[in-house]
């Protein structure tokens, strides 16, 4: 941390941290004061039948407003409150070094690292803070701390003590051998300089960088195993072989995975211990910022998969029992560990939580120019049931008092917060339920995310392609699963993500099909199996795409059919790497037909990419025949035609739009997706003139609709 941030920030960080603990009587007053909340917000307004819960709805408003007056004691300003890891981990200062931690229920804290033989010495005491509530510091010389050096606390308790790595540290490596976790001194001669700027004004010579939203084009990447060798990738393995593919490929964000330090790779980073620490498996902290920083002068937004839904239990590595007190971070008695993911849950109701998280929030962006947050685990978060077993059938399920009312708050709390910081971060929940307003402003009721996943379209697929006949695919439920959403939120379309291509599940691609992928796809050795997939694989993702209201994901190597699942190094696959990277040399030969299915979605983004504001323009109906498995659609200039029969081909199938000529723009028959090229792209197809429709402007479009195929086509204008 630079000396000037941390020495500057001391007066209102320990202001901030006294606020959160014992100013609540002097908040509570002034949030009684802020104005009242309009009767009718926005999110009831938009939706008529959710009248009925008005006072679900504004309870919840005014739970958060009342919250955000008494942590700021009545100042609003979350960005000055959230500025805990200012003051709390280790910050240089002119003599030495200053570390802090909140330990309530601590006697005594001694810090041990290499410099002093890892034992306890009065000399290396933490002290408490006077007038704090479990505040301790130590003031370290020079001579004991350096770049590099090794540390770690030995926290006391009643009845107790344990080695812990500090809560608030900004950097934790792994002992290769004796895999033991360690913090570690961060403070390089030659500091990261950044070349580009995503907040606040440009300046020193910096880039601006604005992320690029029309539409969201996310590329869902883990840094470990986005390389082709069986191994742990690196960040600057990622920012040299990676990135340029992303951009190659139209993407122009990417998602990270698995980004703040986890004990176990294997968790995927879901498991988390140290929440401000880049996990050092993947290189250094200024090699992260490099990556950030190359991908912004790129044009490509970088976005991080942010785990405040649970953490991990260890107690050493982690904050499970930090100071010999087991709920000192998380929830008491039956709702402190999470019954499905063997982790602990926060408690959103403690004021030095809220602190800790929403500080964990403005530290990503503010140190490593993050443009947002893909949120782990939303509905997990706000059902008192984490949302197992619920069935949300209707929007009494949502106001029958079962909801996490703390939750609710700090999740609209954390996105002020992160708009607040950068008026243009992107924040997505990851949320299955359904929760009304989770991507609307606050102020309009909402939790304020500026999307929320479409988590029912890649279970769509998956259940038609085990369930149903290529036959029984009818196009009027695939219309419906696509644009079935609340059309005052935005959300993020795919067709699969990490979640699917996990060990013991399938990818799309392997769905459709499987083994065959082994042995018939190379070039002119495909079989019948192998053109179907092919064939439906570009076709479930033209119209998932085609149908956005807000973005699109996609998870790195899906894109060109990656034809193995995931499966992280663990005892059951004698700790092999096998499974856990990803084959880019399968889509860079030429001879197999992977690049096909690649060369296809980098067209599809190509084309969407030239329309401005695309997912903004309402998907129009122009027919669909469940019998015939046809359908079309309209978005602004782009018509969408679909043929999923696996055995009918049609001949001047006619569709009524707007009279005049019509060109190719994509087709997935073209010969260079891997298709038969029975269609003609060039062709320039005319309108025919119907006196019953003229009045209209309308006419018939006929086209030929091989079997299994999809084309865009555009009105040529005159």
């Amino acid at each position: 941390m630079a000396r000037t941030k941390a020495a500057d920030s001391k007066k209102s960080t320990k202001k901030n941290q006294k606020s959160a603990t014992e100013g609540k009587a002097k908040a509570t007053s002034a949030a009684k004061k802020s104005a009242p909340v309009p009767a009718v917000l926005k999110l009831i307004k938009n939706d008529g039948a959710l009248a009925e819960f008005a006072d679900a709805i504004n309870g919840r408003h005014n739970e958060a407003a009342r919250k955000m007056a008494e942590i700021t004691n009545g100042t609003n300003n979350l960005s000055e409150f959230a500025s805990g890891y200012l003051y709390f981990g280790l910050h240089k200062v002119e003599d030495g070094w200053v570390l802090r931690e909140w330990a309530p229920n601590a006697i005594d804290i001694f810090v041990v690292g290499d410099f002093n033989g890892w034992k306890e010495s009065a000399r290396y005491a933490m002290k408490r803070v006077k007038g704090s509530a479990g505040n301790w510091e130590i003031k370290i010389k020079n001579k004991s701390f350096r770049h590099g050096s090794l540390y770690k606390l030995v926290v006391h308790w009643e009845g107790g003590q344990g080695e812990r790595i500090p809560a608030w540290a900004t950097r934790v490596v792994q002992d290769e051998e004796t895999h033991i976790f360690c913090a570690q001194v961060w403070d390089p001669a030659e500091p990261y300089q950044w070349q580009t700027e995503n907040q606040g004004p440009a300046a020193n010579g910096k880039v601006k960088f604005r992320p690029t939203t029309n539409p969201l084009l996310i590329y869902e990447c883990h840094i470990g195993m986005a390389q082709d060798k069986e191994g742990v990738g690196t960040y600057t393995e990622f920012r040299d072989n990676i990135l340029p593919r992303v951009a190659a490929g139209g993407y122009n964000c990417i998602q990270i995975m698995a980004i703040q330090e986890h004990p176990y790779y294997g968790s995927f980073g879901y498991h988390v211990s140290s929440f401000f620490a880049p996990s050092s498996r993947f290189g250094t902290p200024d090699e992260l910022k490099s990556l950030i920083d190359k991908a912004h002068s790129m044009g490509i937004a970088v976005i991080m998969d942010i785990v405040h839904s649970h953490a991990v239990k260890n107690e050493v590595e982690g904050l499970g029992n930090f100071a010999g007190d087991p709920c000192q971070y998380f929830n008491q008695g039956d709702r402190r560990e999470h019954p499905a993911w063997d982790s602990l849950c926060f408690d959103y109701g403690k004021n030095e939580v809220l602190h800790f998280l929403l500080s964990n929030c403005k530290y990503w962006l503010e140190e490593f120019h993050f443009d947002g947050f893909r949120f782990d685990g939303v509905t997990s978060m706000l059902y008192y049931s984490h949302g197992l077993g619920e069935s949300f059938m209707s929007y009494g399920d949502y106001y029958n008092g079962h909801q996490d009312t703390n939750a609710i708050t700090y999740l609209t709390l954390a996105n002020e917060l992160i708009h607040a910081v950068n008026k243009n971060a992107i924040t997505i929940a990851e949320e299955v339920s359904g929760m009304p307003g989770l991507a609307l402003p606050f102020k309009d009721g909402g939790y304020g995310f500026n999307y929320r996943l479409a988590m029912n379209i890649p279970d769509y697929w998956i259940k038609i392609i085990k369930e149903l006949r290529d036959e029984d695919w009818k196009p009027s439920s695939i219309l419906w699963e696509l644009t079935n959403r609340r059309r005052d939120e935005k959300t993020i379309s795919y067709c699969e993500s990490h979640d699917q291509a996990l060990v013991g599940d399938k990818t799309i691609i392997f769905r459709l099909i499987d083994s065959d992928m082994y042995w018939h796809f190379k070039k002119g050795d495909e079989n019948s199996t192998v053109n179907r997939g092919i064939a439906l694989h570009k076709m479930i993702r033209l119209v998932t795409l085609g149908t956005i209201n807000g973005g699109y994901l996609n998870f790195m190597g899906n894109e060109f059919g990656h034809p193995e699942w995931i499966d992280f190094p663990r005892e059951g696959n004698g700790w092999s790497y096998k499974y856990a990277r990803r084959q880019w040399n399968l889509v860079d030969n030429k001879e197999l037909c992977f690049h096909y299915l690649g060369d296809f979605d980098a067209a599809m983004l190509k084309v969407l990419k030239k329309f401005k504001s695309f997912e903004k323009q309402n998907v129009v109906e122009i027919w669909h025949n469940d019998g015939d498995q046809v359908f079309a659609f309209r978005r602004g200039e782009l018509h969408f035609f679909f043929n999923f029969s696996p055995v009918n081909s049609y001949t001047g199938y006619g569709f009524m739009v707007e009279q005049g000529a019509y060109e190719y723009i994509l087709n997935t028959d073209n010969p260079d997706f891997g298709g038969n090229g029975f269609n003609d792209d060039k062709l320039i197809h005319y309108t025919v003139y119907d006196q019953r429709l003229a009045r209209d402007n309308k006419g018939w479009l006929q086209l030929y609709l091989p079997t299994r195929t999809a084309c865009v086509l555009k009105k040529v204008k005159e």
